[in-house]
């Protein structure tokens, strides 16, 4: 048993050993014989997981295992001081100088040269936005807005460059986020779409893509609310005899009668025969519909009535009865309660001769 172990430890050692590996060579200046922490981007937080020392001349080499087809970021760091940005492709030997300010050169990998001008132009923005702390809003908003364009650039120019991930997540203390708008789920698309052709492995390309459908998302319900009709009356959505819902706002009339009543009561059956039938006969052609709210708890009772009385309009009922969630809405607190909609808007209808008059007035 103790041999199998052995050669499994053996085959996990050779495994490693083949792994590809990217490489630095890093020379921090003034910094000799001092220690560094090396981080890595695991998800959405960076995570320590290596410290090293430099030697007499401030230099230090690391190798990191990278897959093929899957950059890593890697990051170098002075206590809280970051001195560094790396993003490695397998294979690649990158040559790092530094100093203990954060500026830093790279040479002999792309993406770290990329990495490297999306550090020097957050840093240059932040500098910017401290020098006008104390200045107005507009000229705050000035700075931000020229950062903005010029991110937006940066990304699409290097759409096919993981080091434009960093730059879509970038922002002040965590609270002001470059990319904030709305629309910008578009860049984050066109984008993203550019990544999983050319790093269709990477876990951080796939991270995006929740990212991209989440703020898509949000773009869709702003877009669906600004586009919204605005009414000037409650909205309802209730299901009618046959359980299909009718929403109100679907009704194509001038002028329709929001009517709040139960078969429960015979005076306001009565009110059906007596007074809408004849009315919804005599106006409905010019334009006029009733939309009957029915509060009965009893559906099976409420529909009996409706086919009884050979009810024309459209009847609805959610079963609820004095718990439905229409009464609140129209602030109904008898029966029955009518409301009239129409171009002029929503008015309460008291009885017959004041329905009779406000119909003869819009429908002529």
């Amino acid at each position: 048993m103790k041999s199998y172990r052995l050669l499994a430890a053996a085959l996990l050692l050779g495994l490693a050993a083949c792994t590809p590996k990217a490489r630095i060579n890093c020379t921090v200046k003034d910094y000799p014989y001092g220690k560094l922490s090396v981080r890595q981007q695991r998800g959405a937080v960076v995570e320590l997981v290596d410290s090293v020392r430099t030697d007499a001349f401030g230099a230090f080499k690391y190798a990191v295992p990278v897959k093929k087809g899957q950059p890593e970021f890697l990051y170098i760091y002075k206590d809280k001081l970051k001195l560094a940005s790396l993003l490695l492709e397998a294979g690649e030997k990158v040559v790092i100088d530094a100093d203990t300010l954060g500026n830093y050169t790279s040479a002999g990998s792309r993406g770290t040269e990329l990495m490297r001008q999306v550090d020097s132009s957050y840093s240059a923005y932040m500098s910017e936005l401290l020098a006008k702390a104390d200045d107005t809003p507009e000229a705050l908003g000035r700075v931000y807005v020229e950062h903005y364009r010029s991110s937006v650039r940066f990304v699409l120019k290097n759409c096919k460059s993981l080091a434009v991930i960093p730059v879509l997540y970038e922002g002040v203390d965590g609270v002001w986020p470059t990319f904030c708008q709305k629309t910008d789920a578009m860049i984050f698309r066109s984008v993203c779409d550019s990544l999983r052709q050319a790093w269709p492995e990477s876990r951080y390309v796939a991270a995006l893509e929740k990212e991209t459908v989440s703020r898509e998302h949000e773009l869709g319900m702003d877009t669906r609310m600004a586009s919204a009709r605005e009414l000037p009356y409650p909205p309802l959505y209730m299901p009618g005899i046959d359980g299909s819902k009718v929403a109100l706002d679907s009704l194509n009339a001038k002028a329709v009668l929001v009517h709040f009543w139960t078969s429960a009561d015979a005076e306001q059956k009565m009110f059906n025969l007596d007074v809408l039938k004849p009315l919804y006969a005599k106006y409905h052609a010019r334009g006029f519909e009733i939309y009957a709210v029915s509060v009965d708890a009893d559906k099976a009772r409420w529909a009996t009535a409706v086919k009884a009385q050979e009810l024309p309009w459209v009847n609805v009922n959610d079963g609820l009865g004095a718990a439905s969630r229409s009464l609140a809405l129209y602030n109904v607190g008898t029966l029955p309660s009518s409301y009239l909609i129409s171009g002029a808007g929503i008015s309460t209808i008291k009885g017959e001769a004041g329905l009779r008059k406000e119909l003869d007035k819009l429908l002529k």
